[in-house]
């Protein structure tokens, strides 16, 4: 059998030895730092303001300033570069939209060059293009609508990038201050899949450790992840893990480049000739991890390779998961998973061999429409052995933009409340008690849901905080045509998108907002490992722009001026202080005041010491004992994302 280790040919060796990776797939960093520059000389004090002293806006690492709390030199990254304009740039000229016909044959690219949106705009039924309002006619109109319309036919869909903890937070409690929980974000086409599982099978919904693990376990495996695009600073921390023994593992139908050789500018040595970063790579078909993960689970417990004391001690449900393995044979599991018991067998020495590992996965894994099933799988993989609540050892779903952690948290979320808790009568009127307002308690729209909801007429008001559901939702016509149901959409952002010249079917409203950095009193963010950082306000005026949390605040006053007294949160620091008081685990937010102020909730290890916050105190292995087909067939959209 031909292992699955990568061994580098004649060639590869050859290309190894070429200074720069000249010729080759890579990065170019040097070439994107003199773009970068070029494209902010016009703004280059504030940028350097930016990089220095805010928390990073592109993925989920952390980072504060250029520092983060895993290596020990500079954490910057063409990621952060290549989004550093649309903080440095001027406001566009409001005449370009008077007529949209020819921003309609623009790309997205294109459109973000224009620069940022300067004041509010008002498209109306029929009409060319927008027109410019006053904040307090857009305030008005919206207002009007709100009070006219069923909380039931209002929904608001927030996105991940840029946002911070505190636009999350308000944006929800709006929401539920509007008698609706139809609130969601782009968590829900990310990682709910993880959050339900990780939920139900550890009691947590988040990475169970820290990237710090990742240094000299003896494997990091990702399934469906690609850092070094994704996060291009982890494979720095992948270089610095490798020098103390640790193996990189891929379960990836894509041979990534980036994952295979990347250049590490930061070091000497990687930025001239390039670190091979992943030593094995399992070619798994388009959408056959559960197959694979049940085969491999299946030789784990053939051959006793498994860790019996833990699973006995610190576990339920394992007997029913070894009678689930014992139904499948082989042969089907090689169909679906697209590799061989041999396959299976060489991923199962790996498990066997390693006293330590941390599994890392990502969109990859949970954007099926089985994405909850093949999550399970990876954390039943690791509680045969244990890799959960100790030093290089996790559970890890790796998150890809800023925010994104935060906005589930915050209980931006039309299933959950702020903290995770599940919307349901008794959470509702613990809810309700702490606002002074009675907060809804039926299950919201999701965000697929909602755009199909506006497909058939169930929605009277669409109102967006960033996003795109045109360019991020499957069938990009229905999606069209769904947005142009709706009477009234509001897109609150800081550029141009297409999904912004849908036509109106009454009304378009487009509301200027404030990036993370000009957020007045600052915001916080929460990483992929847990860490809520802080990023202080650096002062900049782009034409009309407000705060995000301070417009959807100011909306819902004018909608309900007279109990607009207990939206509360008059201030960033009221903001905060309320964070911490209503989601425990956030409690200490309330005292970060500069760059570089943070703190990782629940420690470096969640389930440390193998104590599972479950109703029995144990970790739940299972499945639903059926494998999806391979390559699975296209799924509406709700689906999809479910």
């Amino acid at each position: 059998m031909r292992s699955h280790r990568i061994h580098k040919g004649w060639k590869a060796k050859l290309k190894a030895v070429v200074p720069f990776g000249l010729g080759q797939i890579k990065p170019k960093h040097v070439r994107g730092i003199a773009e970068t520059v070029w494209k902010n000389r016009d703004n280059l004090p504030y940028a350097w303001k930016v990089l220095s002293r805010g928390v990073c806006d592109g993925c989920a690492l952390g980072v504060a300033g250029f520092h983060d709390w895993t290596i020990t030199g500079i954490h910057l990254c063409m990621t952060r570069l290549n989004l550093l304009r649309l903080n440095t740039m001027p406001a566009l000229d409001p005449r370009l939209l008077e007529n949209v016909s020819k921003l309609q044959l623009l790309d997205n690219a294109q459109l973000r060059e224009l620069g940022r949106l300067p004041c509010p705009l008002l498209r109306e039924r029929n009409a060319p293009g927008f027109r410019r309002i006053s904040w307090d006619e857009g305030c008005r109109r919206i207002a009007v609508k709100i009070r006219a319309i069923e909380p039931r036919r209002l929904a608001f869909y927030l996105t991940a990038r840029g946002l911070t903890n505190e636009v999350y937070y308000l944006a929800q409690k709006v929401a539920r201050f509007l008698g609706t929980n139809n609130v969601d974000n782009a968590a829900r086409l990310c990682h709910s899949p993880s959050t339900a599982a990780m939920k139900h099978a550890l009691g947590v919904a988040a990475t169970t450790c820290s990237y710090k693990d990742w240094y000299g376990a003896a494997l990091v495996i990702f399934f469906g992840a690609n850092p070094a695009n994704d996060q291009p600073v982890a494979t720095k921390y992948l270089l610095e893990a490798k020098k103390l023994g640790t193996k990189v593992v891929l379960v990836n139908p894509y041979r990534e480049p980036g994952m295979e050789r990347y250049w590490v500018p930061s070091n000497f040595s990687s930025a001239i000739f390039g670190t091979d970063i992943a030593d094995y790579w399992f070619p798994v078909s388009i959408g056959g991890d559960v197959a694979f993960l049940y085969g491999v689970l299946k030789i784990l417990v053939q051959q006793d390779w498994v860790d019996h004391e833990f699973i006995a001690k610190h576990t339920a449900g394992f007997d029913d998961l070894r009678l689930q393995i014992s139904n499948f044979k082989f042969e089907q599991l090689e169909a679906r998973s697209g590799l061989s018991r041999e396959s299976m067998r060489e991923f199962a020495e790996l498990i066997r061999d390693a006293q330590t590992a941390v599994l890392v996965w990502s969109m990859g894994i949970t954007q099926h429409a089985f994405g909850g099933d093949s999550v399970q799988m990876i954390l039943n993989l690791g509680l045969t052995k244990g890799f959960v609540g100790r030093d290089k050892c996790g559970l890890m779903p790796i998150r890809g933009h800023s925010s994104v952690q935060g906005g589930a948290e915050m209980g931006a979320y039309a299933t959950a409340f702020p903290g995770g808790k599940p919307v349901s009568p008794e959470n509702a009127a613990a809810l309700s008690a702490i606002y002074g307002f009675k907060v809804p308690d039926w299950i919201g729209l999701t965000a697929p849901e909602m755009v199909e909801a506006c497909a058939r007429g169930g929605l009277d008001l669409l109102y967006c905080l960033g996003g795109n559901f045109l360019r991020t939702l499957p069938e990009p016509e229905f999606v069209s045509r769904a947005l142009a149901n709706v009477p009234m959409r509001v897109h609150q952002d800081i550029i141009l998108t297409d999904q912004m010249f849908i036509a109106a079917k009454e009304e378009v409203i487009l509301l200027p907002a404030k990036t993370r950095y000009e957020q007045d009193d600052g915001g916080t963010e929460t990483s992929t490992e847990r860490r809520i950082m802080f990023s202080p306000q650096i002062q900049r005026q782009v034409g009309e722009a407000r705060a995000e949390w301070k417009i959807v605040r100011e909306i819902a006053a004018a909608a309900y001026p007279e109990r607009a007294h207990l939206l509360g949160c008059e201030s960033g620091w009221k903001l905060r202080q309320e964070m911490a008081r209503v989601v425990p685990f956030y409690d200490g937010v309330e005292n970060l005041k500069q760059t570089g102020d943070a703190f990782q909730y629940g420690g470096r290890h969640l389930c440390a010491g193998w104590k599972f916050p479950t109703a029995d105190g144990r970790a739940h292995a299972g499945g639903r004992g059926r494998c999806p087909e391979r390559a699975g067939r296209r799924h509406r959209i709700s689906a999809a994302a479910r």
